[in-house]
């Protein structure tokens, strides 16, 4: 056993290739969306809308009730003057005198009317508080459709390098052959030199997927708030085909529950509930106030004498400039602005829907097509190397047959990715899992 041990130990040192790959953290696509929600701005960005709006609802329901305050304060008061002969009490008296006091008050008031202001801020509070929501809804599924992507990516390119590597072996394999059939003078030196040629292209194709393995492990990791690289975790349940879709349902569902249609209709439900708080500008406002003081004083022996006041205000604004005017020209452009980009977003959803279809369609197609290629390519190589080895082909047609293999594997792999990047950009289209 620690003999083993340390032929391990040497091999790792020995290979730094595999000691990394043996200390790469590993994770699963349900842990990469997860870790992404936490860290990405856009997600906490719309996190943090939530609490906004809702703040901005609490206050619109808040402007229904009073407002109360409360004060309170000490005051000394010095005068300074030349003694004096009391005319009263025939007594000096000193010239500087000094008296402190004391006063407390409670003060509320109440709007009663304010040309329906109330209503329309509290109607566009709770517009702004579901576009917040549908919104935090579409970020998380566009950073779930972002995180997805970058994890199949990884997955992909882990996957290619080992189509690569297979290709190499295969290159090795037939250069050795190759190499024998010279020396038996059944093959020329032509043979061996386009062999080593192919070999050297296929390592060359095998260092450049390592890198772009190496840029998506290490995007990955940017993506779940890690450093260095993350390895994605394959899971065979990601290549199971769905069955054929029902197309209709989905476009009925896309107009209607997609979180971006949702958001930008909230959105223009907030703005014209806008142009109707500013719309409120043109009537008048009644206000109800009151305000209740205590006070008292050194000089009276701090007797607090009490003080009330109950006022009812009207205030109407019968010409501002036109500041009202221009108020209410701002908020209808907006308003225009919002149902417009909510139509447009509406439009927009089912021309993306109609492409994501046709993309998944397409992918199911070739992935079934790319299969069958990989069993033909693999065969129609065997035949050739056979043939090769008999002398009944050339070198020609084994490394033909054998760059066809290696595309057609090449092509499965990205088929098979192709269609999980569809369903996955279908999926934060309509806002859920198919």
């Amino acid at each position: 056993m620690m003999t083993h041990r340390l032929i391990l130990i040497g091999c790792l040192l020995l290979c730094p290739a595999a000691w990394a790959s043996a200390q790469q953290q590993v994770v699963t696509l349900a842990e990469a969306l997860r870790l992404s929600e936490r860290v990405q701005p856009d997600v906490v960005r719309a996190s943090a809308a939530i609490r906004t709006a809702g703040a901005q609802k609490r206050s619109a329901w808040g402007s229904f009730l009073p407002t109360v305050s409360v004060n309170s304060s000490a005051n000394e008061f010095y005068t300074e003057g030349e003694p004096r002969l009391d005319p009263v009490t025939g007594q000096i008296t000193g010239g500087n005198t000094s008296n402190r006091s004391l006063s407390t008050g409670l003060s509320a008031s109440l709007d009663l009317f304010t040309g329906f202001r109330r209503g329309a801020d509290l109607r566009a509070a709770r517009a702004g508080e579901e576009a917040a929501d549908a919104s935090f809804i579409d970020a998380r599924f566009q950073q779930a459709l972002t995180t997805t992507s970058q994890f199949l990516d990884a997955l992909a390119s882990a996957q290619l390098v080992r189509v690569r590597e297979s290709s190499v072996r295969r290159a090795e394999e037939q250069l050795k052959v190759s190499v024998a059939k010279l020396r038996t003078g059944s093959a020329t030196r032509s043979d061996s030199l386009r062999s080593l040629v192919t070999l050297g292209s296929a390592r060359l194709d095998l260092l450049t997927t390592q890198t772009d393995l190496a840029a998506a492990e290490a995007n990955l990791a940017r993506l779940i708030g890690l450093n260095g690289r993350v390895r994605a975790a394959d899971d065979s349940a990601f290549y199971a085909v769905l069955p054929a879709l029902d197309t209709q349902a989905l476009r009925v569902e896309a107009e209607t529950k997609s979180p971006r249609v949702q958001s930008a209709a909230a959105e223009a439900s907030a703005a014209r509930a806008t142009v109707s708080a500013a719309r409120s500008a043109y009537w008048p406002t009644l206000a109800l106030s009151g305000n209740t003081n205590w006070s008292g004083s050194q000089s009276n022996d701090y007797n607090f004498l009490n003080q009330s006041q109950l006022s009812l205000g009207l205030r109407w604004e019968l010409f501002d400039r036109f500041d009202r005017e221009l108020g209410i020209a701002q908020r209808e452009a907006d308003r225009d602005v919002a149902e417009a980009t909510a139509a447009d977003v509406r439009r927009g959803v089912q021309a993306d829907l109609e492409l994501r279809l046709a993309e998944l369609d397409a992918a199911r197609s070739r992935i079934e097509i790319t299969r069958t290629s990989v069993v033909a390519a693999g065969e129609d190589l065997r035949v050739q190397q056979e043939r090769y080895r008999l002398g009944a082909s050339t070198i020609v047609d084994v490394l033909t047959s054998q760059e066809a293999l290696n595309q057609a594997e090449v092509d499965v792999v990205n088929a098979r990715f192709d269609y999980l990047r569809a369903k996955a950009q279908l999926e934060a289209l309509i806002g859920r899992k198919l």
